[in-house]
């Protein structure tokens, strides 16, 4: 089973449909709901997806999709560990790099999953695009 830390923009994508990135990311989705990979976020996207979707819906009906997003995915927590790594990486977007370490830190990860592949250009596990991440699942399956 593939193991996948999925940037926030991914999980954004498919929460509120921005197209054309939310067909992958649904399909990504899709493939966690079958047991065919374990999709991975960090506990500070939680906050950036409620911040995003409350913009288009209600508190309730937020929670509720965080509530159904914390049901099919794994949270990472975020540690003092990662705020520290983050704060002295040089990163220039200390989220990404808060989402860096997070994926770092949990070892069955084997990639970093984002539409800003330049942002973690620096990364020592792979990092690929929504639609290479289906590649890769598509090829392994039987």
């Amino acid at each position: 089973m593939k193991h996948l830390f999925l940037d926030t923009n991914v999980v954004l994508d498919f929460l509120i449909d921005r197209r054309p990135f939310s067909t992958s990311a649904a399909k990504l989705f899709d493939h966690s709901e079958k047991g065919h990979i374990k999709i991975y976020l960090s506990a500070v996207s939680y906050t950036t997806i409620y911040y995003i979707v409350k913009k288009l819906s209600t508190h309730k009906e937020t929670i509720n999709v965080l509530k159904g997003l914390e049901k099919i995915s794994e949270t990472i927590d975020t540690t003092k560990e990662i705020i520290h790594a983050s704060l002295n990486s040089g990163l220039k977007d200390f989220e990404d790099a808060i989402q860096y370490y997070s994926a770092t830190s949990n070892k069955k990860i084997t990639a970093i999953v984002t539409r800003d592949l330049s942002d973690f250009k620096h990364s020592e596990i792979s990092t690929i695009d929504p639609d290479e991440a289906l590649s890769l699942i598509e090829s392994t399956r039987p």
